[in-house]
């Protein structure tokens, strides 16, 4: 029995330092072959190359596969839902029933007539409401892993922050048009396409701000 109960202890501990090992394996550094960035001899001169963006061969922007891009956060979402709901219903009805027994026993020994009555009312009145709102804000390096035929870039790019009591992961992924990215070689994060961005956070403290399974367990079989 005391095997058991140390064994499952064990297991619960581990569960903090199971969820950071997992979330730092989605999050393996990215390096790009090096047969994926090599440059393709042109011959059309120094000067002019048809596969480069700008009029002179230091074009500042990225464009090729391994190019290096900033991605801005300009992220700001805010949501409000309401919702009232009443309604009301009511009925009554009465029935007065003939004293039948009247004519045969005699009126001095039969009660009056009988009424019934009966009524029902129903109510009801609700209302909810939810508000949401999300921001971020920063500054993160991408790769360029692919270039389309129409000259759309695909990005890829992660940041890891390791902090006193856990890590920070951001990653972002999405498709970026060139006349989006600006002249310092920078693209606003609304500007990606089939964008893709993840904030989590690992260790002590994102750990302390969530509830435990057993915590959820009691919440979903609570009666009250």
């Amino acid at each position: 029995m005391n095997k058991s109960v140390l064994t499952t202890f064990l297991l619960l501990t581990a569960c903090g330092p199971y969820v950071e090992d997992r979330l730092s394996e989605n999050f393996e550094p990215i390096y790009l072959a090096p047969e994926d960035n090599e440059q393709v001899e042109s011959d059309y001169g120094a000067i002019y190359k048809p596969n480069q963006s700008g009029l002179f061969a230091m074009e500042s922007r990225a464009h090729r596969v391994g190019d290096i891009l900033t991605v801005s956060f300009t992220e700001s979402f805010q949501a409000t839902k309401s919702q009232n709901a009443a309604s009301s219903k009511s009925s009554d009805s009465k029935v007065t029933l003939p004293n039948i027994l009247e004519n045969l026993a005699g009126p001095d020994l039969v009660p009056e007539s009988a009424d019934l009555s009966a009524g029902t009312e129903q109510s009801f009145t609700g209302s909810g409401s939810s508000n949401q709102s999300n921001s971020l804000s920063g500054l993160i390096s991408v790769h360029v892993v692919r270039v389309f035929g129409n000259g759309n870039l695909e990005i890829l790019g992660q940041k890891k922050l390791t902090l006193n009591n856990g890590d920070e992961y951001i990653r972002v992924s999405g498709i970026v048009r060139p006349r989006d990215i600006s002249s310092d070689n920078v693209v606003p994060s609304d500007r990606i396409a089939n964008a893709d961005i993840d904030y989590i956070g690992a260790g002590d403290t994102a750990i302390s701000g969530k509830k435990g399974w057993y915590s959820k367990l009691l919440e979903t079989v609570s009666p009250i």
